[in-house]
């Protein structure tokens, strides 16, 4: 007897240590809080547990802590001489090694709660003792001991839980009938030890428990098999989607055919864990399986699906026998079927038969009420006489909802459509299920209703779609510029001046024609889009509004927590100043000459942009559409909604769409660019302006330039990071720097547009000033215009960065932070900032908001 099993890694990371070691973190965190700002509460706890355990008899309380004393550190020993007796070493060393960093972290804990911690969590983790003393806000040997047991693996042998929970349970009486600890010092005890021991798992691995081919063999021959041979059946890497589904085996008998085994154990559970508890939180109307089952779940799961789509008539493998493989995994035994997958066979080998027959299998399950969830290409198997069957029913749902039968038709009408096109993957679904049933799921047909692995492919392929639109426009464009360069062409008389604009014009125009016709040529719809075309040449009336699925958006989470945390920021900084005392002695004159810096910059941000459409767009027009910026940016983060309104004005101004997209693009190229160097210019000028005797740079520019050279070095080293830079800057110089190219030809829209971005960077540094002055009273030093500019070009490229709209919070913070930095007082640093924010921000909305809908409703938007 034989087995076939690649090497198994020795340790694994399993989510489940990572996600324990978030929880304690989060725990420890929150009890600190509780111990920072409920002083009242802990208070009364004491009191109260104080009260209550005077009746104590005094020999009790001794007895109870000599026992624990002695029990707390030889229940330990006794486990790990068990342990060692059954040769598994590599916990007991898990475990000592999880001792001494929880020792480690319990002695930083107690050093800061002595000499940094507020006074309200030291009164809360310590007791008063004689001589002026305090006790140990964390136990020095309970920490060490509560990691030693959790790292190997105490709580999860019944017997020793318990006696581990008993010796706990009287050590913590003890000691806090006799005075030495309070409660909550009991608990960040017990919460460090956990959550160390869990940390600890995580950063090393625990080690690996997974059943080899000869544990599989074992288990066939206990439920009555006889096996000669077992064979891994994987062929390539598992995709995203079937990572957790399980190891798949072929076995040989000595009598009778092969059999398909599937082995489930705890670490392919655990894959894709923080995927599923995402998708479980931001979807709704969806029902998601629990992110972690535990293995009878998941074998009783699979077993009762696998009956019920045999029941329901459709052709799936039929389960056989079912058993544990020991206490870490199962196994489950089907009949061999043989065949290929669909993603295993060539576009040519999916005939329309082959079609109809994976529909009349999702047909068979759906009318019991059978919910697949992963019609991807692998869950379809084709035998050897061409039957088709359906496999990996383990995710998928009995007595399933409208929505999800409805997901399932829309996700194999665009696995099929990826392999043989939207025309005949629609046919084959309308053959087999009608009209109705296929139009109903077009408003399930959208990425997020869709596999993991179908999104990436999908991605990749508008990726693709994307690059042969620019291949082509680029050699239109190409095409068009040699056959203008070999026209024939001599000296033109002073006359025929307005004959030569003319042709010039003309040449332009035909040039633009002919990328309009490549671009069109080159123009592909997606999959998703040709499938709901094709379905609705059937059904006209067909609902194609998408269904809202997702309950919350990432972007949204991500804006809420920055914005949370730096309203908790601007908000501490903001209570610690005296307003009302700054207010009244404000500078008037100083505010007004903000606001109009701050007017004057929707002039500068129009050039800054027609400087680089070399086509004729109304200035005016173009400012106005700078101040509906101004409202759009409230509603999106900054480095997103001025590029894409600036892309739509242009549009609808008769721009090209890929000549706006690139003439935005050039514009955010070139502004990066000034960016940079202005920010290096003025940080080397803050430098000298401390040593006026030498031209040294300032140290903060030194640093800024060994951090850009560390980050080029570590983008050149790690492939990955290689790859994605390269693949972002070629495709962002193809469809650019053509443009760049057209516009240096016209020196006047060059100036123009390079003008308007410095002119733009001096007028916000000149109100960032006015507003500075506006609050710097008599004694307050005077900075710089270096030191402003660094400040802003700093905050200003943070504020790009966030993701909130407006860059709201992140802005705030790094300019006040960035004004304390060069020496302005924190009482004149927040004000500043708030009025500046206050005249950059939230005053031009109202302005933005009419102008927004003014070209709006005149179609310029």
């Amino acid at each position: 007897m034989s087995g076939d099993e690649p090497l198994l890694p020795a340790r694994v990371h399993r989510p489940s240590d990572l996600l324990r070691l978030l929880i304690g973190v989060a725990a420890v965190v929150l009890l600190l809080a509780v111990a920072a700002f409920a002083q009242n509460t802990t208070t009364g706890l004491e009191h109260d547990i104080s009260k209550g355990t005077d009746q104590a008899p005094d020999l009790l309380i001794k007895l109870a802590g000599l026992v624990s004393s002695i029990a707390v550190l030889l229940v330990p020993v006794a486990f790990a001489i068990e342990r060692l007796i059954k040769r598994d070493g590599l916990r007991i060393a898990d475990g000592v090694l999880a001792a001494v960093l929880a020792h480690g972290v319990t002695l930083a804990t107690d050093l800061w709660v002595a000499r940094s911690a507020p006074g309200t969590i030291r009164d809360a983790l310590t007791q008063p003792q004689p001589g002026d003393a305090l006790t140990d806000p964390v136990h020095g040997y309970l920490a060490p001991v509560i990691a030693y047991m959790t790292a190997v693996g105490m709580a999860r042998r019944p017997r020793w839980r318990i006696v581990l929970w008993v010796v706990l349970l009287l050590d913590a009486f003890a000691m806090l009938v006799g005075g030495y600890t309070t409660p909550f010092s009991i608990a960040l005890t017990v919460l460090i030890g956990w959550t160390v021991a869990y940390g600890t798992l995580y950063a090393v691995g625990s080690p690996n428990v997974r059943p080899t081919g000869q544990h599989l063999m074992a288990g066939l021959r206990h439920v009555g098999f006889r096996p000669v041979a077992a064979m891994r059946t994987e062929e390539g890497p598992e995709s995203v989607d079937q990572s957790d589904r399980g190891r798949r085996y072929l076995v040989s008998l000595e009598d009778g055919p092969p059999l398909d085994v599937t082995v489930v154990d705890r670490e392919q559970q655990a894959q894709g864990f923080f995927y599923r508890l995402w998708r479980r939180f931001t979807l709704r109307s969806i029902t998601q399986r629990r992110s972690i089952q535990s293995l009878r779940q998941a074998l009783e799961q699979e077993a009762l699906l696998a009956y019920a789509a045999i029941a329901a008539g459709a052709n799936a493998p039929k389960l056989i026998a079912t058993s544990e493989l020991g206490p870490d995994a199962v196994m489950l035994v089907y009949e061999h079927i043989g065949g290929r997958s669909l993603d295993a066979m060539e576009d040519e080998e999916i005939t329309d038969e082959l079609l109809r027959g994976a529909w009349q299998q999702v047909r068979a399950l759906q009318s019991r009420r059978i919910a697949h969830r992963r019609l991807t290409g692998d869950a379809i198997l084709v035998d050897r006489s061409g039957a088709v069957f359906v496999t990996d029913l383990r995710g998928g749902e009995i007595a399933a909802g409208d929505l999800i039968l409805r997901m399932d038709v829309a996700q194999l009408l665009t696995t099929t459509g990826l392999r043989v096109g939207a025309e005949r993957a629609v046919s084959g679904a309308l053959a087999v299920l009608g009209p109705d049933a296929v139009a109903d799921c077009l408003p399930l047909l959208q990425p997020i209703a869709l596999s993991r692995s179908t999104r990436a492919t999908l991605r990749r392929l508008a990726r693709e779609r994307s690059q042969r639109e620019r291949d082509a426009v680029l050699e239109a464009s190409q095409a068009a510029k040699q056959a203008r360069t070999q026209e024939p062409g001599g000296a033109t008389p002073a006359g025929d001046r307005k004959a030569v604009r003319k042709s010039l014009r003309t040449e332009k125009q035909a040039e633009k024609r002919a990328i309009d016709d490549a671009l069109e040529e080159a123009r592909e719809e997606d999959m998703l889009a040709q499938i709901r075309r094709q379905v609705l040449l059937i059904r006209p009336q067909a609902p194609v509004e998408p269904v809202r699925l997702e309950r919350i958006k990432p972007r949204t989470l991500i804006s809420f927590i920055a914005g949370s945390i730096a309203a908790y920021f601007l908000i501490s900084q903001v209570t610690e100043a005296d307003f009302g005392a700054v207010v009244e002695q404000a500078e008037w004159g100083w505010v007004a000459a903000a606001l109009g810096f701050s007017a004057l910059s929707y002039v500068a941000a129009a050039m800054s942009l027609l400087g680089f459409v070399p086509e004729r767009v109304p200035f005016g027009r173009t400012v106005l559409a700078q101040v509906a910026g101004s409202f759009v940016k409230i509603v999106a983060p900054a480095a997103v909604g001025g590029v894409a309104l600036n892309t739509r004005f242009l549009q609808r101004a008769g721009v090209r769409p890929g000549l706006a997209v690139a003439s935005v693009g050039a514009s955010q190229l070139f502004g990066l660019g000034c960016h940079i160097l202005l920010l290096a210019l003025f940080g080397y000028l803050t430098g000298t302006e401390r040593t006026p005797d030498s031209l040294t740079p300032s140290r903060t520019v030194i640093a800024g330039l060994l951090t850009v050279a560390v980050l080029v070095l570590i983008v050149t080293a790690v492939p990955l990071l290689r790859k994605f830079v390269v693949t972002r800057v070629r495709s962002l110089f193809a469809g650019v720097v053509p443009r760049m190219l057209d516009v240096v030809q016209r020196p006047q829209k060059l100036v123009t547009g390079i003008g308007g971005m410095l002119l733009l960077t001096g007028l916000f540094v000149l109100c960032l000033d006015a507003s500075i002055r506006a609050f710097s009273g008599p004694g307050v030093p005077h900075l710089s215009y270096a030191s402003v500019a660094v400040v802003f070009l700093a905050g200003n490229a943070l504020g790009s960065a966030a993701p909130t709209p407006g860059g709201m919070g992140a802005v705030e913070g790094a300019l006040t932070l960035g004004l304390i930095a060069v020496g302005l007082p924190k009482e004149v640093a927040a004000p500043a900032v708030l009025l500046y924010r206050v005249l950059t921000l939230w005053l031009p909305v109202l302005p933005g908001w009419i102008c927004f809908n003014q070209l709006t409703r005149k179609g310029e938007l």
